[in-house]
């Protein structure tokens, strides 16, 4: 029968019993596993396929529940704007309208990003100038053929 201290600890530690140590155990003393604490496990690294993946699945998510959206909305509406008329399932105009919105916003953030980078690429381009070439060592003449 096992007691109660040995019952509490996990399976490949060091248990000592008049100084044996039991079978199957590591044979290291209590000091040297305390400092070593519990077993570390390495993390995984994340990957761009892993991060796709996950994209994906969301967005097959949302499509779901697009599609949900639209089929439960069914009733037709009248739609008019700036003088276009039309019937349209009210699911549908509703995500229109919330394509419609998301354009208000990706269009001028698309704009300010290329802006930034042409800024970015500007800048880096004139540090690459300004910084001298590096001096010529022994094993490189400083000119004409070697």
């Amino acid at each position: 029968m096992t007691s109660p201290s040995e019952a509490d600890q996990p399976a490949g530690t060091v248990q000592e019993s008049g100084g044996a140590h039991q079978t199957g155990s590591v044979p290291q003393t209590a000091a040297a596993q305390q400092v070593a604490g519990p077993p570390r496990h390495r993390a995984l690294r994340r990957t761009r396929t892993g991060g796709v993946w996950v994209g994906l699945a969301l967005s097959a998510v949302v499509l779901l529940l697009l599609l949900i959206f639209i089929l439960e909305n069914g009733r037709r509406v009248d739609i008019a704007y700036f003088g276009a008329r039309g019937h349209l399932p009210l699911g549908v105009a509703r995500l229109l309208a919330a394509v419609a919105g998301a354009l208000l916003v990706v269009i001028p953030g698309t704009v300010r990003i290329v802006q930034l980078r042409k800024t970015a690429r500007r800048h880096h381009a004139a540090a690459q100038q300004a910084s001298p070439a590096p001096p010529a060592t022994r094993d490189q003449p400083s000119g004409g053929a070697p």
